[in-house]
């Protein structure tokens, strides 16, 4: 499974604009219900989270496209370095970072989660409480602010309808709430589509062009050593941001990665060596965070509390029948209770190893070469409507019609709420166990 999930997402990284809850998660969740063994999903999960936050940095680098939402922070001085001519070296040194920081962020996430761990039942008896306030505190450091603060409210009160709605048909949805979350830039961007008021600022009056400099290699063989590919003060500024990175799970990740970044651009002095420096810490801290904000909570705690369990990781938390966290009494039955610390430790690093086997040597040798097939050949409509189609099946399998309904309701509405106000997909999967954890709990006091 973890080989799998490295190379479908090896090769999802390399198409531009497919954002990781949209991809990671769908699919995550399939493996899931399919009944693969505990150990398999979250091996796939990681081993895919891994690989695709290595060649998420292809059209980052070689097109001047973000491959996904993490990668938007490393754009400017990619595209700094590609006005230089050497977009070759700005690849090379973010997906040697990428995997120099995953081989240390698996190992020092589970010390911190074991660190964390005997707080656990404190916690989860705490969890209304610490949802609500995680949910505020995420909120307030999205690109929405102050306003995704007080979205949360309505939002809450949106999803709390719905469920009332289809309790009246005596049907109960989970999975479809949280696909509908998943993909409401997508929805949001289809309605735009068919709406002759929004259509014209999609509309583009030729295809969009892009040079590709040519490649060259500095290495011989096939699996280059990514230690030599970064000197040794990028080395170390690495391992120190994905240490760091390591030990938070509740901050946004691209927040992490900018602050990180500024971080160290603002201790080197040389421009070139500066840019390069940022670039591999920078894409190293996508991976260290990915990493920490899925493992602590799941091995802690076994509740979502971060953004990236909340979103991507979600289904290795919560996907009924065979993971849930129950909203009444905060009680778990997941990973969280199905694997030791050993084994997350063993087939986290396993993942790892694979997704650095797959996408780096791959990554490092053909990327050129996959950009320019990706660009010419690879129809995004069509990627697109694959992802539409595995989430009808899979809400219509919930929840029949309703399921479908729900579904295109929170995409909709969270889609719009990301675009115009910045209440990103993050806020709204923290908005959803609000409703269901948090608000059950404040009725209980109210006596509602």
């Amino acid at each position: 499974m973890g080989l799998i999930g490295a190379v479908v997402f090896a090769a999802i990284g390399l198409v531009s604009g497919t954002d990781e809850t949209t991809t990671l998660a769908p699919l995550t969740l399939l493996v899931v219900l399919l009944g693969v063994p505990p150990a398999g999903a979250f091996t796939f999960f990681l081993a895919g989270a891994v690989a695709k936050h290595m060649t998420h940095a292809v059209p980052t680098a070689l097109l001047g496209i973000p491959g996904d939402t993490l990668a938007t922070p490393l754009l400017q001085d990619a595209n700094a370095l590609r006005k230089l001519g050497v977009p070759h070296i700005a690849l090379r040194k973010m997906i040697s970072g990428a995997i120099v920081a995953a081989f240390i962020a698996v190992p020092l996430a589970v010390l911190f989660a074991v660190m964390l761990a005997p707080f656990g039942p404190t916690i989860t008896k705490a969890a209304p409480w610490i949802f609500l306030a995680a949910a505020i505190l995420i909120a307030y450091f999205s690109p929405g602010r102050w306003a995704s603060v007080a979205l949360l409210l309505p939002f809450v009160v949106l999803i709390i309808a719905l469920q009332t709605l289809t309790a009246k048909y005596n049907v109960k949805l989970s999975v479809s709430y949280f696909l509908g979350i998943a993909i409401g830039p997508l929805v949001a961007d289809l309605f735009s589509v068919i709406s002759p008021a929004d259509r014209g600022r999609m509309k583009r009056e030729q295809p969009r062009t892009f040079q590709l400099a040519p490649d060259v290699k500095g290495w011989s063989g096939y699996f280059p050593n990514p230690l030599k590919v970064l000197d040794r003060k990028q080395t170390g500024w690495t391992l120190t941001t994905a240490t760091i990175s390591s030990a938070t799970f509740v901050f946004s990740p691209v927040a992490m990665t900018v602050v990180l970044g500024e971080l160290v651009g603002s201790r080197i002095k040389h421009a070139y060596h500066r840019l390069t420096t940022v670039l591999a810490a920078r894409n190293g801290v996508t991976e260290a965070t990915y990493i920490a904000e899925a493992l602590i909570p799941l091995i802690a705690f076994g509740l979502p509390l971060s953004p990236v369990a909340a979103g991507p990781a979600a289904p290795l938390f919560n996907a009924p029948p065979r993971f849930s966290v129950d909203a009444a009494t905060g009680q778990v039955n997941n990973l969280h209770n199905m694997l030791n610390h050993w084994e997350f430790l063993g087939y986290g690093m396993l993942a790892v190893l694979l997704a650095a086997l797959v996408s780096y040597p791959f990554a490092m040798n053909f990327a050129r070469r996959a950009a320019l097939f990706v660009s010419r050949k690879v129809s995004h409509e069509a990627i697109i409507a694959t992802f539409i189609g595995l989430i009808f099946v899979i809400s219509v399998w919930e929840g029949q019609f309703l399921g479908l309904l729900v579904i295109m309701t929170m995409g909709l509405v969270g889609g719009l709420l990301s675009r115009i106000l910045g209440f990103n997909t993050g806020v709204q999967f923290m908005g959803y166990y609000t409703a269901v954890l948090s608000v059950p709990a404040l009725l209980k006091i109210f006596g509602g």
